[in-house]
């Protein structure tokens, strides 16, 4: 059973882990990992047809927890222990849930101190704040919730919400605070919720927390450089640390922009980005076949080589040759991809020029003017299809697969052409990537 310390607006976690609000998803699912002798029984819970409508889960069936993440962001937005026998819980080193110690309506106001009733059924209390010495004024709600035929009282402090099981032949009263609250017997706990702000209903995933930076580099947004129907480079707004601040005194984020173009050397572009996460040099292209005179391709020593960015979400492709950018590839990371998990979601804005006599009515992409449109990562390719009035080339299919299993069992991608750009498409119609390349030296290569 796992022992676990309750962090109101902020986290449930023991000496070994935490699992903070505001984590990216590859970041719980990688400490999750980590502690596979004790966490077991992981499920991960999508909509396939629509993964920006509902929320991403994690659900740990074994301990009775349910982790929900934003699917825009993709960041930690609820922590929601739904079955309170399987995990052993404290508030301020004290346990308020164990076999030994059941989480009642009285253990929770013992725990958590309710101090005296205010007006429309709203309790004030003083709750000591973690990792101070004073003590923080936090607001606590009492009202029901009425669910089919059973009745749920529910406890709301800041942050954190309990919900109670009441036979819904009896009515709360209370005359002095919640210690006072007569339902014949004291209920026992249900759920608990963590989460950030003062309404569960209306909660969002916060910003990524201090701790989870780690000397990374984040993309907070990505922008295609465009010149006409042509692709020049990307311009990337990186969150990192500030590494002039003193950690021991404060945590303090920095904003860089950063410009990559084609032609660029790999010392520009790790001098701009930093060093890639992981390198992978390409073993074989596939694609030679489908250029004219094939055959006269000779086999080189080396090959061209990927920077691969994971926490930027994008891939850098570099000549074996010149060692120049020549390709970029930016990744979604939607649930149901071959690839998902990954790489962190790349937040992009792709300019698309579009003749004014051709641009769809009802189309929902992002106007920039009269012949641009902007296509985004949340973008659907049935969109793209009015806006680019259907390539003539038929798809090519991608079906990727391990070398070590043959199947795949998300199913193969379609990738299509437009200008300097390939859109890999799934199923469900969302972009899987978006691939960037420069024409003008593929021609030239073309020639040798």
């Amino acid at each position: 059973m796992l022992e676990l310390e309750v962090v109101p607006e902020r986290s449930l976690g023991n000496e070994q882990w935490e699992l903070v609000l505001g984590m990216a998803f590859s970041q719980v699912v990688h400490i999750l990992q980590q502690q596979f002798h004790t966490v077991k029984n992981v499920q991960v819970i999508y909509s396939e047809l629509n993964p920006l409508v509902m929320d991403l889960i994690i659900n740990l069936s074994q301990d009775g927890i349910r982790l929900i993440f934003d699917p825009l962001t993709q960041r930690l937005k609820i922590i929601e222990v739904y079955c309170m026998n399987k995990t052993k819980l404290k508030y301020c080193g004290n346990v308020f849930c164990s076999p030994e110690v059941p989480p009642t309506l009285e253990q929770i106001d013992h725990s958590f101190g309710a101090t005296h009733p205010g007006g429309n059924c709203v309790l004030r209390n003083k709750i000591p704040s973690l990792g101070t010495t004073g003590r923080n004024h936090w607001h606590m709600k009492l009202f029901t919730e009425y669910h089919s035929s059973q009745q749920v009282f529910v406890l709301n402090f800041r942050g954190l919400t309990f919900a109670f099981a009441i036979d819904p032949k009896l009515q709360p009263r209370y005359a002095h605070g919640v210690g006072s609250l007569q339902f014949g017997s004291f209920p026992v706990v249900s759920k608990m919720s963590i989460y950030s702000g003062n309404s569960l209903s209306e909660t969002r995933a916060p910003s990524l927390p201090n701790n989870s930076f780690c000397n990374h580099c984040y993309l907070e947004n990505l922008d295609v450089l465009r010149e006409g129907d042509e692709t020049i480079g990307i311009k990337l707004r990186i969150i990192t640390e500030d590494l002039d601040s003193n950690k021991l005194l404060e945590f303090r984020k920095q904003i860089m922009t950063k410009v990559i173009k084609f032609g660029d050397s790999a010392q520009d572009v790790t001098s701009a980005l930093g060093s890639p996460s992981k390198v992978f040099y390409k073993s074989e292209d596939k694609m030679k076949i489908h250029s004219p005179n094939s055959h006269r391709y000779r086999k080189w020593s080396c090959s061209d080589y990927f920077y691969n960015y994971f926490t930027l979400g994008i891939d850098v492709l570099f000549d074996a040759k010149s060692h120049r950018v020549k390709k970029f590839i930016l990744h979604t990371n939607y649930p149901g991809h071959y690839n998902f998990n990954i790489y962190f979601r790349c937040n992009f804005n792709l300019p698309i020029e579009v003749k004014a006599s051709s641009e769809p009515e009802n189309i929902t992409l992002v106007d920039v003017s009269d012949k641009k449109q902007i296509i985004t990562a949340f973008t659907k390719w049935d969109e793209m299809e009015e806006l680019l009035k259907k390539p003539l080339e038929r798809p090519v299919v991608l079906n990727r697969a391990s070398t070590h299993n043959a199947t795949n069992p998300f199913g193969s991608t379609c990738c299509y052409g437009y200008q300097d750009i390939i859109f890999e498409v799934m199923p469900n119609k969302h972009l899987a990537s978006v691939t960037l390349y420069q024409k003008k030296k593929i021609a030239k290569n073309l020639d040798v």
